[in-house]
């Protein structure tokens, strides 16, 4: 049986690796010995061991008939792994060219099908750098749009009402300091402000780059941070609590008592209960107002 593999993700092929592990077995063997003693054919010998000296995993010694010397594990593993890491920086360089040659000003390229959009979202939120920005709402046909946090990136998200609609997913989303807002035009990430995603239909997603698109988009993404209402209460001291900070800054934007219950998995006459306590500590008599004084004081920023 053959062993399982451990250099795979070195870009070792099985075949090469089984032979090396021969080899290891049986240091200072010939061709014939190793063909004997993994039971192959002397040409698919003579090919593999090639490869391995190519790779640096055997050498061969002097005289006649040759033999060959398998290279310590450790020195070989680290310089598989030196080369494979060259290799990376070269083709991280060579992306540039590759963009160059592939967009121009106002380029989309559109992505289909569930499974392809769904390793594209992952891909560019794992390669950003800086920031993502993220217009979400459903209907969900495709995939939620679910932000990924590699190293430090700042992410803003603006969610949908109607994508909150459980206790769980609204502390989830407080938890990571987005906003809220009604009627969310549309679904769209934007990574480093190089990279736009937009789902335009079903299994259908328009990728942009740099372009006067992706600049209104911004801008677009931008103006409704402005409208929307934040779910991450403000650390200033005042006269209301976090929850209270909470409730209100969802009733700015635009939910009932009904909703907001269900938001919080509270009962609907505690949230009538709380409103009254947060109407008397800004002294307003409507909520309208009441959302106004705490924005002047900072409470909900």
């Amino acid at each position: 049986m053959t062993p399982p593999g451990v250099l795979e993700a070195l870009g070792i092929c099985s075949e090469d690796e089984q032979l090396y592990r021969a080899l290891l077995a049986r240091p200072d063997s010939t061709a014939t010995d190793l063909a004997e003693y993994v039971d192959w054919a002397a040409t698919r010998i003579g090919r593999h061991l090639r490869s391995l000296l190519t790779l640096g995993l055997a050498s061969r010694t002097p005289g006649r008939p040759a033999r060959y010397v398998p290279a310590a594990p450790e020195a070989a593993v680290e310089l598989l792994a030196l080369r494979k890491q060259a290799a990376i920086v070269e083709a991280r360089l060579g992306a540039s060219v590759l963009s160059a040659e592939f967009r121009h000003p106002d380029a989309f390229t559109v992505v289909r099908g569930a499974e392809a959009i769904a390793q594209r979202f992952y891909q560019a939120q794992q390669c950003a750098r800086d920031e993502v920005l993220i217009l979400d709402g459903p209907p969900y046909a495709v995939m939620p749009i679910e932000p990924r946090r590699p190293r430090v990136v700042n992410y803003r998200t603006i969610y949908d009402m109607a994508s909150l609609s459980e206790p769980g997913e609204l502390a989830a989303a407080r938890s990571v300091g987005c906003r809220i807002l009604r009627d969310v035009p549309l679904k769209l990430v934007l990574v480093d402000r190089r990279t736009g995603l937009l789902p335009t239909g079903p299994e259908v997603v328009v990728e942009l780059g740099p372009s006067s698109l992706l600049d209104a988009l911004l801008r677009l993404f931008e103006l409704l941070w402005q409208q929307a209402s934040p779910l991450t209460p403000s650390t200033r001291t005042g006269p209301l609590t976090g929850e209270d900070r909470q409730l209100l800054a969802l009733a700015a934007a635009g939910l009932t008592d009904q909703a907001i219950a269900r938001r919080l998995g509270v009962a609907q006459r505690t949230v009538e209960r709380r409103m009254q306590r947060i109407l008397k500590a800004l002294d307003a008599t409507t909520r309208f107002q009441a959302g106004l004084r705490a924005g002047e004081r900072g409470l909900l920023v």
